[in-house]
């Protein structure tokens, strides 16, 4: 996908501390590696709520690691190859979604991008880690992330190349438009009344996340290049709930599904593709 270069202002960028990327993305700084210690960890979208607290407030070596590293947007986007093209989709996502919210008349805040400057840190939400993948966080309307989960997504996942990245920024990106619209807290809202539904109630959100995700793509199709739409249905279909519990040698199990099969998650991501149309994504997720 052709996508114009960042706008430093027309982006919130920020990282999670230090000064020091962990690399991955052939960046200037050497290569770092990530431990993903279980498979729930590899899927886009991961519930920061269900999964931070658990972290606790410091990890074994003492502390967690605090946000704020001194650096400008400029210098944190081009610290290698993968944080440039995530801010290059951030500076796109900002500039598709507000005229979208703007025509209808509700208010528009840009999400602020944390890149991960190490294993454990500290979000809007808690404590957290480079293993919990990308995440997206209400509290603070952040979007976290270590490019290092690229690299995994190539060789654990197979889904490669460029809009296989942007998708996973669109993804959580489309999280924060649940946020701003009241999607986010009415799904909540009844998880806590039902709990025996929460998971296909976050099953539903995911999927108008993927939804959403489409929507950008189809908003800027004259920026897509040959083999992009294979290279997203590819990543979506490698992050379904029952291709990553059948590639982890674990029984399928619908009941434990938070965000939808392989089918599913391919087909939210054509339908925002070909309609370009965020109101057909709303019917994914119809609450009274």
């Amino acid at each position: 996908m052709r996508l114009n270069r960042f706008d430093t202002n027309n982006i919130n960028v920020g990282t999670t501390g230090g000064s020091r990327f962990p690399g991955g993305g052939g960046g200037k700084v050497g290569c770092g590696t990530i431990v993903i210690a279980i498979i729930a960890a590899l899927v886009f979208g991961v519930d920061p709520m269900q999964t931070i607290g658990a972290l606790g407030g410091a990890d074994q070596t003492g502390q967690i690691e605090q946000q704020g590293s001194g650096q400008s947007a400029e210098e944190i986007c081009t610290s290698n190859q993968y944080s440039m093209e995530t801010c290059n989709a951030l500076s796109s996502l900002n500039s598709t979604w507000q005229p979208v919210f703007q025509q209808a008349g509700v208010p528009f805040q840009q999400p602020m991008l944390r890149f991960a400057t190490s294993d454990r840190f500290t979000s809007g939400c808690g404590a957290a880690s480079s293993g919990m993948g990308p995440f997206y966080c209400p509290a603070d309307q952040g979007i976290y992330i270590d490019t290092r989960f690229y690299d995994t997504m190539d060789r654990q996942l197979g889904a490669r190349g460029d809009f296989a990245r942007y998708y996973v920024i669109a993804h959580e990106y489309g999280h924060h438009i649940q946020t701003l619209t009241g999607v986010s807290a009415q799904i909540r809202s009844l998880q806590q009344r039902n709990p025996r539904d929460a998971n296909q109630l976050q099953v539903l959100m995911e999927l108008q996340a993927d939804c959403y995700a489409g929507v950008w793509a189809g908003k800027n199709r004259n920026l897509i290049e040959p083999g992009d739409m294979e290279e997203g249905l590819k990543a979506a279909s490698a992050i379904g709930d029952d291709t990553l519990q059948r590639n982890s040698g674990q029984r399928v199990n619908p009941e434990a599904f938070t965000h939808g099969t392989s089918q599913q998650r391919m087909q939210a991501l054509q339908l925002g593709l070909k309609s370009a149309d965020d109101t057909q994504c709303d019917r994914i997720v119809e609450l009274s």
